[in-house]
């Protein structure tokens, strides 16, 4: 278990950030909707029927779930699950985006779709580079 190119540190890397912001969450959720630019409001004020922070502990769980799938992925080389990953992050920024333009979620939350893009640009790149490597011009 080793990551043995750019495509796996690409995807190494994003895991291990999705684990750590996954933490963060579980810990103290407050603390990721003030970085995701949301209003935080002291849990003693909010509703008993407000499910903000329930939702967002469950995000986190589902961060953390992901981000060491993302790390085992990278760790056993599997290509295929990096290829995955690139249509469906660009579509996650397409609907992140689409959510602040709505004005469904604060500015801040662009950050979310625009880590999305370019973590899929990066893995794209990297695996378009090493295909290009293993099979040059002519071979394929």
């Amino acid at each position: 278990m080793k990551i043995r190119d750019a495509s796996g540190w690409t995807i190494f890397i994003f895991g291990v950030l999705a684990v750590m912001l996954g933490l963060v969450g579980l810990i103290r959720p407050e603390i990721l909707l003030s970085i995701l630019g949301f209003e935080v409001v002291d849990r003693a004020l909010r509703a008993s029927n407000d499910y903000t922070i329930t939702f967002m502990t469950a995000s986190s769980m589902a961060s953390f779930n992901m981000g060491i799938y993302y790390m085992l992925a990278s760790l056993n080389d599997i290509k295929a699950f990096y290829r995955w990953t690139v249509p469906f992050r660009t579509l996650t920024f397409i609907v992140f985006t689409t959510l602040v333009f709505l004005g469904v979620a604060p500015q801040k939350f662009v950050g979310v779709a625009v880590w999305e893009l370019v973590g899929a640009l990066a893995t794209g790149i990297a695996l378009s580079r090493e295909k290009r490597n293993l099979y040059p011009t002519g071979m394929i």
